[in-house]
């Protein structure tokens, strides 16, 4: 008799200790910082995973599908909702959206960003124990919206600018700057609103990791005055139509940023208009214009930056340095003279292809004694997090001797 009380009351430990578990993991879910105002879902707990939820009482078939994440069934619940929790995530930010019988749905409860050549859904992840993208209690730079008038597109653009936070304050100082690219499918809005390019800076230069300076985003889609748009999304990647279209609007961008943009922002701030104070970089497609651009207008650039896009483009063969970029890197030790910084950025667990040509390129400029940093962002896909840890790599190595 004894001993069944004991089994009981073991038991009965069992269930309760259980419960206890479940009631805290369930309780660690919190609605995630992406969310709009009031909404309880998408929710994120303390291990990375993501509880997602969205009506659909008539819907016979859901699907959640992030882009570089879980694609899976969710699980209908008897008051109409379908819910489903992902495995533990990596940090950063995670496009998304619903599939519901068939047809994409964006999450209402989310905020949407501009990815993908669209507004999407997208979920937070908090990177444990990380500040350095975070919004803290230091002094914050401005970030303005600007509008110039291109002769090369003959319109009007449009830009971000971010301005440091004694940009107000030391009325008589000129800063350098930093020309930041977006990537493909995205815009200009991207590095502040997914990016946070302006709280990583104000944290680095509250901290003296960085120089103050200034930052401008600019929208990287452009075509010359009377031109048709080039055909981007149509042809398939690595097609020989894809490659001349990006060609094109590479060009026309090329042209855009050094006879419009980089006079206007000279114009406008108090920046020190030389080629040893200022910089380019961007991510992915950005990255790949970065390198079109700086390594054919050496006479106004000396630091590059290439975050999981560089100067070989998408393929893995070693590039021809005696003839690419018109011969410039042909010889490293008039190049390493010349050119402050070149820095390169890849994550781990990008698509092979992204990560074998971002790599190939570092190769063939170490075996060509091409000085330069090659830095890999561990666990992270061709995504935000990868993009914000160079960012915060990059931008303590500008301007300083």
């Amino acid at each position: 008799m004894k001993r069944f009380w004991n089994i009981l009351l073991a038991g009965l430990c069992c269930v309760f200790f259980a419960g206890l578990c479940y009631a805290q993991e369930a309780t660690d879910f919190q609605p995630a910082t992406t969310n709009v105002w009031g909404a309880e879902y998408p929710r994120v707990d303390s291990q990375g995973r993501v509880l997602l939820r969205v009506k659909a009482p008539d819907a016979t078939k859901v699907r959640i599908n992030f882009w570089s994440g879980p694609k899976a069934e969710m699980t209908k619940q008897s008051d109409g909702f379908w819910t489903f929790t992902t495995p533990p995530m990596v940090p950063g930010l995670h496009y998304y959206n619903f599939v519901v019988d068939g047809a994409e749905v964006s999450d209402t409860g989310s905020h949407a960003f501009f990815g993908g050549g669209k507004h999407a859904s997208a979920v937070e992840v908090p990177e444990p124990g990380s500040t350095y993208y975070s919004i803290q209690d230091v002094p914050h730079g401005q970030v303005r919206e600007v509008w110039y008038n291109s002769k090369v597109t003959g319109n009007w653009r449009h830009a971000l600018v971010y301005l440091p936070p004694s940009y107000e304050t030391q009325t008589r100082q000129r800063f350098p700057v930093l020309y930041l690219q977006h990537g493909g499918g995205e815009d200009e809005t991207g590095w502040i609103r997914q990016g946070r390019a302006n709280f990583i800076l104000d944290n680095l230069i509250v901290a003296g990791k960085c120089k103050p300076m200034i930052i401008v985003m600019a929208y990287g889609y452009a075509r010359r005055a009377g031109q048709t748009t080039p055909a981007l999304t149509g042809p398939p990647a690595g097609s020989p139509e894809r490659m001349r279209a990006m060609q094109e609007m590479t060009s026309a961008f090329a042209d855009d940023v050094t006879q419009a943009l980089i006079p206007f922002i000279d114009k406008t701030y108090r920046t020190i208009p030389d080629r040893d104070h200022r910089a380019m970089a961007g991510l992915s497609m950005g990255g790949m214009q970065t390198f079109q651009i700086t390594l054919k207008n050496l006479d106004l650039f000396s630091y590059i930056g290439g975050f999981s896009g560089a100067g070989g483009g998408m393929g893995t063969s070693p590039l021809d340095l005696k003839t690419a970029f018109g011969g410039v890197l042909s010889d490293a030790a008039v190049f390493n003279k010349k050119v402050r910084l070149v820095w390169i950025g890849i994550g781990t667990k990008e698509p092979e292809r992204m990560y074998q040509s971002v790599n190939a390129f570092h190769q063939t400029l170490e075996k060509a004694g091409i000085k330069h940093i090659y830095y890999e962002s561990p666990g992270t896909d061709h995504e935000w997090q990868t993009w914000r840890r160079s960012l915060a790599e990059f931008a303590p190595r500008l301007f300083s001797k």
